[in-house]
């Protein structure tokens, strides 16, 4: 249980009510009760709010008339609310030391006050900072330097000469460091002969992956993820890819060879990227969308048309093969006119 005193303090807002009620828990508006904290960030979630029977509710000023409750007002309710809901579930701390099912190769470097879980193999060589866990049936092979406070949760993959920073979060089923799809064609139909993968990957602090997102190692130089960077579940990135610092990337993202995406940037759920392309600082990318070619400018940008009835859609469909004709008479009728 926390006060309403000691999280006001903790996450620097102003709190209008009992400083000495506390709470436990967090839940949404609807289901809180007395002894849980809620927030709300949007005015469509207001008939909720004057409703609800939570604890405290995190908000902002321009919802002050709305509600009556205790409150900590705050400038960004959704920052705050996160801040405050580390507070009151915070992770779970576990006991340290290396399970006996353990399999730890020769050369290893792990700090005393870490984790190692059931079934976890670590090859010869490998570096792990101090405070990390490494949750079941992680593979870490070998060369690889991984940073303090480290946390992969389950069945995570690191591949040889990964190197990573501190404080990152790496979810179950991710696979970082595997090879990229690098094969040289040889002869008509003959087929495909492998090129080695000879690069590794890097990443940077505060990062955070989620579940079964694949980062390939490079071919000859490094495959980057930079400090702070958020990448969703089931998200590719190929061989080469550098990605800028505090850059989120949401889930079935697919990054082609060699593109390099800048700081501060947001791909949306199911964007694709063409290889051997540069991003800029600061583009957002909604989703669905195909970049074809480099983004040199900041700002939002989009392609692909929203869903349709199968209807409207079809109809769409025709006009859309017949742009190419009607595009060469509209030119020959302008061509006509220029020249009467």
């Amino acid at each position: 249980m926390v006060s309403l005193s000691e999280l006001a303090s903790a996450i620097d807002a102003d709190l209008k009510g009992e400083p000495e009620h506390h709470v436990d828990s967090c839940a949404t508006l609807e289901s809180a009760t007395s002894t849980q904290l809620s927030f709300i960030y949007n005015k469509k979630f207001i008939p909720a709010l004057r409703d609800t029977r939570a604890g405290v509710v995190i908000l902002s000023d321009i919802f002050l008339n709305e509600y009556d409750g205790n409150a900590l007002v705050v400038k960004d309710p959704y920052l705050s609310y996160a801040k405050a809901a580390n507070i009151l579930h915070p992770r779970p701390k576990s006991a340290t030391g290396i399970h006996p099912s353990a399999v730890i190769g020769k050369n290893t470097k792990i700090a005393n006050d870490c984790v190692i879980a059931a079934n976890v193999v670590i090859s010869d060589n490998v570096t792990i900072g101090k405070g990390s866990y490494i949750g079941p049936n992680c593979l870490i092979d070998a060369d690889a330097v991984l940073g303090e406070e480290l946390n992969l949760i389950a069945n995570v993959s690191i591949g040889k000469k990964t190197r990573i920073g501190d404080r990152v979060t790496i979810h179950p089923g991710a696979v970082i460091g595997s090879d990229g799809f690098g094969y040289a064609p040889y002869g008509k139909q003959k087929g495909w002969y492998k090129i080695p993968q000879l690069g590794y990957v890097e990443i940077g602090n505060d990062v955070e992956i989620g579940a079964n997102t694949t980062i390939d190692c490079g071919a000859l130089d490094n495959t980057v993820i930079g400090n702070g960077v958020k990448i969703d579940n089931q998200v590719q990135v190929a061989h080469n890819v550098h990605i800028g610092d505090h850059t989120a990337i949401a889930a079935c993202t697919g990054i082609a060879g060699s593109t390099k995406i800048g700081q501060h940037c947001t791909l949306a759920g199911g964007v694709g990227l063409v290889g051997h392309i540069t991003i800029a600082d600061g583009v957002h990318i909604t989703g669905m969308t195909m970049v074809t070619h480099s983004i040199t400018k900041p700002g939002a940008y989009s392609s692909g048309t929203p869903f349709q009835t199968n209807t409207e859609w079809l109809k769409n469909a025709v006009r859309f093969k017949q742009l190419d004709k009607l595009t060469k008479k509209i030119n020959l009728l302008i061509k006509t006119q220029k020249e009467n």
